[in-house]
């Protein structure tokens, strides 16, 4: 084969190679009906909780990735989290996801159910180390995400100092859908630094990247990577977090808004 046939063979299998690896993480990703990153936080002992937990896309994907697949863009979830404090390290939660579409038609997305185990964390007010892990396990509408049952293993670690709090949870993600349990786990990873700037008033960052899969991550321009810049607002009675995010690559959303918002009792 004369050699420049060669080079345009191989451009043209390489631009094909993308193209699948594109169509292969863009139809993995599911709606973000709770963006944050797991810090030393658990409820007290008989203690209930209950977070709301917002977001919309003001700028992102507006082609769907598979037949009946909701489009994000324009798109707002809203997602009630109710947690229970079981013990002193273990946490039992609820999530309830919706999603009105750009149209404004509202519906249920789904369910999921989680289990966090923190043993190690500092006293309330002190500075330390902190570890554990959160268990979860969802099913959620197939116009959410092309996976409708799947669970995942959130590592949960940081350091909270006196006016800086550091977070990182490396995620595994596991498909349990009849068809797509082989391949092993996605990788995902949510890491946050903050610094409180005035008494209750923290100001940081939060940065979620999806690899692909474990054992074939993906190149870093068709992951999911967005880069927030956030506020931890907690001024009893109000506590809540805002951020505004923006995509890193061309396989991710341009921009996005999230809150979480303490619901007091």
């Amino acid at each position: 084969m004369p050699h420049n046939q060669f080079q345009t063979t191989r451009r043209a299998g390489a631009r094909l190679l993308a193209a699948a690896l594109a169509l292969c993480v863009t139809q993995a990703f599911a709606i973000d009906d709770e963006i944050q990153v797991y810090t030393d936080d658990i409820n007290k002992p008989g203690d209930f909780g209950l977070e709301l937990h917002m977001n919309t896309t003001p700028a992102g994907r507006s082609t769907p990735n598979y037949p009946g697949d909701s489009i994000p863009r324009h798109g707002f979830r809203l997602t009630p989290e109710f947690s229970y404090g079981l013990t002193r390290d273990f946490e039992a939660g609820l999530y309830l996801p919706t999603v009105r579409e750009a149209d404004g038609s509202l519906s249920a997305a789904g369910l999921k159910l989680r289990l966090k185990w923190l043993p190690l964390k500092p006293e309330e007010g002190a500075e330390g180390y902190y570890a554990g892990v959160n268990f979860e396990l969802a099913r959620v509408d197939q116009r959410y995400s092309q996976v409708p049952i799947a669970s995942e293993v959130r590592m949960i670690g940081g350091y909270r100092a006196e006016k800086w709090l550091i977070g990182i949870n490396p995620i595994l993600d596991f498909d349990l859908s009849p068809g797509y349990r082989n391949g092993g786990p996605d990788l995902v990873l949510g890491l946050k630094a903050a610094h409180d700037v005035l008494p209750g008033i923290a100001l940081g960052v939060e940065y979620y990247t999806s690899r692909g899969k474990l054992d074939h991550p993906l190149p870093y321009s068709l992951q999911d990577n967005t880069l927030y810049l956030v506020m931890d607002y907690d001024r009893k009675p109000w506590v809540f977090n805002f951020g505004v995010g923006r995509g890193m690559t061309g396989a991710t959303d341009q921009w996005t808004v999230k809150a979480i918002f303490d619901v007091p009792f």
